[in-house]
């Protein structure tokens, strides 16, 4: 199975339970984003490997008009059915690959994509690709999570996260997020940050790993207990297990 089937596999059984997940729809999260791109009424918004469609319907609330890809048919139809449900009428949706994007060059005036990047084998492929078909003067935003500076660390988080969704192929750390941008001919991005709350059991009922490995999943994220081997700040909260996903906003302008 090649890495987009793997995608589609992973994200046709996430589509609900990813959009429904409360750090996925935090409104404040998202409000964070439309404010750090400075969007307004006259722009023209791409989100990129848009999943279930919610930063396409946050930007759509104060745009001209926003436009969501995903390569998962399960997350755009999901997308379709939360724009109606929001009674969205100035989005679109469409099925497809980000390498390349099928749009032409300058297209859009804002081009972000959302906990994406560590699913992507190339992200300055990708990064290049929505410069391409960012409009001059527009903006470019990328959200991710981030890993830890330290390699020990920055490793264990990947492993962790491989075992529990197969799709994922490594998360950057903030230094190299920064990086892409100058490689892809943008200035240095200004960032901001928050932290994505998560609790082990439920991102485990989200995520659907293989039944073999979820012993090991939750072995590594209680070693972290002791030494936040993760990165993740990770606690004891009653009988619960919680941790925060570090995240980065980065926002860039492409020059004219």
């Amino acid at each position: 199975m090649d890495h987009r089937d793997l995608v589609v596999e992973q994200f046709t059984k996430q589509a609900i339970p990813f959009s429904t997940a409360p750090g996925i729809q935090d409104r404040d999260a998202l409000a964070l984003l439309v404010a750090a791109t400075r969007a307004g009424a006259d722009d023209t918004v791409l989100d990129v490997a848009c999943g279930p469609g919610l930063v396409v319907c946050a930007f759509a609330a104060v745009v001209r008009h926003a436009t969501g890809i995903d390569l998962t048919p399960a997350m755009i139809e999901r997308a379709r059915a939360l724009a109606a449900e929001q009674g969205v009428r100035n989005a679109s949706w469409q099925v497809g690959d980000v390498l390349p994007l099928p749009f032409a060059d300058a297209s859009f005036t804002v081009v972000v994509s959302r906990f994406a990047f560590h699913h992507f084998p190339n992200v300055d492929g990708v990064l290049a690709e929505m410069t391409r078909v960012c409009r001059p003067g527009g903006t470019v935003a990328v959200v991710d999570v981030v890993a830890s500076e330290d390699p020990a660390k920055a490793d264990a988080f990947n492993r962790m996260e491989r075992l529990r969704d197969p799709s994922h192929v490594r998360a950057l750390t903030q230094a190299e997020i920064e990086a892409l941008f100058p490689r892809a001919g943008l200035p240095a991005p200004e960032l901001s940050f928050y932290r994505l709350e998560s609790e082990l059991e439920g991102l485990l009922e989200r995520s659907f790993p293989d039944p073999a490995d979820v012993a090991q999943i939750r072995r590594l994220i209680e070693d972290s207990l002791a030494n936040d081997g993760l990165g993740l700040g990770t606690r004891r909260a009653g009988a619960r297990i919680r941790f925060a996903y570090p995240t980065v906003i980065a926002v860039s302008s492409r020059r004219r």
